[in-house]
Order: structure tokens, then sequence, then C-alpha cells
């Protein structure tokens, strides 16, 4: 299960907590709130923002390098690896996991 943006929805915290079904379920109309980068690909006709010709976009260098949701790359290389037909998916680790753990 994997988002627009190169999330993977598998290993995610609110699927659980929220009984969240992703992007792609929801059309991009999340529990929190619309997603800009979910509807640009779903208006597009994309699968994925690793589709793109525009990757990494302005949309999507914010989230990658939010100091709460940012992950070092992790999504930027799925995208790029699903672009290529590897549908292997690197687990996110963001900032605010990172703090947790230096506590």
């Amino acid at each position: 299960m994997m988002a627009y943006c190169g999330t993977y929805c598998g290993v995610c915290e609110w699927k659980e907590k929220m009984g969240c079904g992703g992007c792609k379920a929801n059309a991009g109309d999340m529990f929190w709130g619309e997603c800009d980068k979910a509807k640009c690909c779903i208006e597009k006709g994309f699968e994925h923002c690793g589709q793109c010709p525009e990757m990494p976009c302005d949309k999507l260098k914010l989230l990658f390098g939010d100091p709460e949701h940012g992950d070092r790359g992790a999504r930027l290389r799925n995208l790029q690896n699903w672009n290529n037909g590897n549908f292997v998916y690197e687990k996110l680790g963001n900032a605010a996991q990172e703090k947790a753990k230096e506590l």
C-alpha cells in the first residue's frame, strides 16, 4: 500500500490508530485534511509522484524537508525506485522519531 508521495502506508501508525485507508483509498481527502500531493497526482493521472517529470516539485521538497515529518530522502528514493519498477519500500524515519530516540 503506497501513497502518492512515496510513503509506504503498511507501516504507518495512523493506519491502525485512525483506520486510515491511505490517500489513494480516500482520493486525497485524509483524516487530517486534503493532501495537495495526492490531489495533484489524481489531476495529472499519475499512480505516484515519481511518474511526474517535475519530481521533486516544490510540494515534495517542502514535505521531505519538514522538520517534523521529513524523512532524509526515504520517500524520494521510494518514488525513484517505483518509477523504475522496483517496488521495494524503504521505511520512513522522520526527525520526530529520531528526536524521541535521543530522550
